[in-house]
């Protein structure tokens, strides 16, 4: 019967002890609709600098590994000035490099791959 007792009054401990979460906590539900709209039109001005640079002629005659990576590097202005409306908006610096990673990473493997099938294909002509 004690044990009865015992093993609820354990897990109402247990829970009562749990970690509040603290004020400097990021909730994604305080982020507003017009950051999110500066959010992204900053990611796309970051995209449309990635495609302007892969169109240049010089990057066609590279090998893709090195071409990517001077493209990445051109735009990287452009993808510092992002972080900037991360910042203006309030946004956790912690919260804003890590999504900024994510886009470099995403970008650098899609321009990769993108240079390494029109390498292959000037290959085959």
């Amino acid at each position: 019967m004690k044990k009865l007792f015992l093993i609820p009054l354990l897990l109402i401990s247990i829970t009562s002890f749990a970690e509040e979460p603290s004020k400097d906590d990021w909730q994604n539900t305080s982020i507003s609709d017009s950051t999110i709209d500066k959010i992204q039109a900053s990611r796309f001005v970051y995209k449309k600098c990635v495609v302007d640079e892969m169109k240049k002629s010089a990057y066609q005659k590279q090998e893709s590994r090195h071409a990517t990576e001077e493209i990445v590097k051109q735009c990287e202005s452009v993808l510092s000035k992002m972080r900037d409306v991360y910042i203006t908006e309030k946004v956790p610096e912690v919260i804003a490099d890590r999504h900024l990673k994510q886009i470099r990473l995403q970008t650098t493997r899609l321009v990769l791959q993108d240079m390494m099938y029109n390498e292959a294909a000037r290959s085959i002509q």
